[in-house]
């Protein structure tokens, strides 16, 4: 392969990998988000390395992420409802256990902020989160979403140099971009809803590939790209009152966008 088909080849994949690492910064940011503002930065950073080393990991064990996809046991035929009798591997069960991980983290997640929770403490006496409990939750999302980018890898370039660099790439850029992004998602609290919509719609993408039912995901990101769009024009015109979620880490913000103290309540 002569330089200008490696670096096609590492701009494409490249480009490849960051789109599927939106996820991952969209999971990490909110899961982080639950740790004193301090530490938020360094699991963030810490997250993005471990994302990196898993995808390394896997990527240097090709061998046994192909033998993932031999059958362990079949689901025969059911009428009216499945055509055809599926072949379920490791690979699939990973697929499947994430994505019903994701789904259900996102759910929980979105009524938090909605609803709030009934033990939910706020100011200085709040409770955060341990920070190796969000550190374990942010590595086994880690391991699905590396799982699905070394296989997509793997398929688009055979050179073992063009994916190692890309993924490097992709990490270092993830990492550049997440401070950032973080504080976009807590300026405008919708982006985080949105976020964790985004996270729920992936997460039932990842359940459907485990059961083989194939979904373009150039639909996926069109429609996620589309969605985001449509927000961030409501962010430009929205004249009116921030919304609040139910976040204990978020203070209460007025019409002017400016930080209100919480008022005594009347005993």
């Amino acid at each position: 392969m002569d330089i200008s088909q490696w670096i096609i080849s590492l701009l494409v994949l490249t480009g490849l990998e960051i789109i599927l690492g939106i996820d991952n910064i969209i999971f990490l940011t909110i899961l982080a988000g639950k740790l004193p503002p301090k530490q938020q930065p360094f699991a963030r950073k810490l997250g993005l390395i471990a994302a990196l080393v898993t995808r390394l990991g896997l990527l240097f064990t090709v061998n046994l992420l192909m033998g993932l996809t031999t059958p362990l046991f079949t689901i025969p035929e059911i009428p009216k409802i499945l055509e055809k009798a599926l072949e379920i591997s490791l690979k699939d069960l990973i697929l499947i256990a994430g994505g019903l991980f994701l789904v259900a983290k996102s759910v929980m997640e979105v009524h938090q902020k909605l609803e709030g929770s009934e033990n939910e403490i706020s100011g200085p006496k709040r409770t955060f989160a341990s920070f190796w409990m969000v550190i374990l939750q942010i590595a086994i999302i880690d391991i699905v979403f590396s799982l699905d980018s070394v296989i997509t890898a793997v398929g688009m370039a055979r050179d073992l140099s063009i994916i190692v660099t890309a993924m490097v790439i992709t990490i270092i850029i993830m990492i550049i971009a997440s401070e950032p992004v973080a504080n976009l998602v807590e300026r405008h609290p919708t982006l985080k809803i949105l976020g964790l919509s985004f996270l729920i719609l992936i997460g039932f993408l990842l359940v459907l590939e485990g059961f083989h039912q194939e979904i373009q995901r150039g639909y996926i990101y069109f429609t996620m790209a589309f969605a985001l769009g449509v927000e961030w024009l409501n962010i430009c015109i929205r004249p009116g009152k921030p919304l609040n979620l139910k976040d204990p880490d978020m203070p209460k913000l007025n019409e002017k966008g400016e930080v209100v103290e919480d008022e005594a309540k009347p005993q």
